[in-house]
């Protein structure tokens, strides 16, 4: 069986989890544990970023790599088109999607963190214990924002993420207008890659990430309550109910009772 080996809330391994399910490929999860799970992710593969899928003795790094991977080798279901114009849109907007909403979308749920004491204390896993949760809920929020001046998430940096991302929200909804996929009537990597890359925007309303309900449906303030961007959030909801395989039928299908966590040997 295929294994990734991912961050739950990674948007990028989410991308990858999609396009697995689009092309009906049974995977296990491996959650690497931050720090010295990363250590033997190293070990294993000379780098200590997530996604990795390992295909038998083989390991594939990044993201865009898998997909073209899983295209080659399980052609079933092709993401990339074969007409080279669409092939050539297809790329370009899933490489516009990684840089774009992959990345700013991480600074946007930095901005839904630090403003809401809630929402920052239920994304903790439920392994954490209550009162360090507790204790996360009541950091006071501007002191969470000095905090992200130390990685670089600055008021003024954060507060363009969501400039951009509101424009790339507002092309994305013209782009679908007529459309029910990005490029046409099928879909390609351009869609799985830009819906999987949302998550952190808006998270899926339905059981497909390890989350508390209660945060299904949330999101960054701004984004994910904006009726504006409303038909593209409707849309990613639409292309999630018909190809991202839902946690209880992921976990009947593999058996798994939640992800494994690696460890150095």
């Amino acid at each position: 069986m295929l294994e990734l080996y991912q961050f739950e809330l990674s948007q990028y391994s989410e991308k990858v989890r999609l396009i697995l399910d689009y092309k009906g490929l049974q995977y296990r999860k491996i959650e690497v544990t931050p720090g010295i799970g990363q250590v033997e992710l190293f070990r294993l593969t000379g780098q200590t970023e997530v996604p990795v899928l390992k295909d038998g003795y083989k390991y594939i790094v990044d993201s865009t790599e898998i997909a073209k991977y899983l295209d080659l080798h399980y052609p079933e279901r092709p993401l990339i088109p074969q007409d080279g114009k669409q092939r050539g849109l297809c790329l370009m907007m899933e490489e516009w999607a990684d840089e774009s909403i992959g990345i700013k979308g991480r600074k946007a749920l930095f901005s839904a963190i630090s403003q809401d004491q809630s929402f920052r204390k239920a994304l903790l896993p439920t392994s954490v214990p209550d009162v360090f949760k507790t204790f996360v809920g009541e950091v006071p929020n501007d002191l969470l924002k000095v905090l992200g001046f130390g990685v670089g998430y600055t008021p003024e940096v954060v507060k363009k993420a969501i400039t951009d991302l509101q424009q790339d929200l507002e092309a994305l909804c013209l782009l679908l207008a007529d459309s029910p996929y990005l490029l046409g009537d099928q879909p390609t990597l351009a869609d799985l890659a830009v819906a999987g890359l949302s998550i952190l925007l808006k998270f899926p309303d339905g059981p497909y990430l390890d989350l508390p309900v209660s945060l299904r449906g949330k999101g960054a303030p701004g984004l994910a309550d904006n009726p504006a961007y409303e038909p593209f959030f409707a849309w990613r909801d639409r292309l999630y109910a018909e190809f991202r395989k839902p946690l209880v039928d992921f976990k009947a299908s593999t058996g798994a009772t939640a992800p494994t966590s690696i460890e150095i040997e």
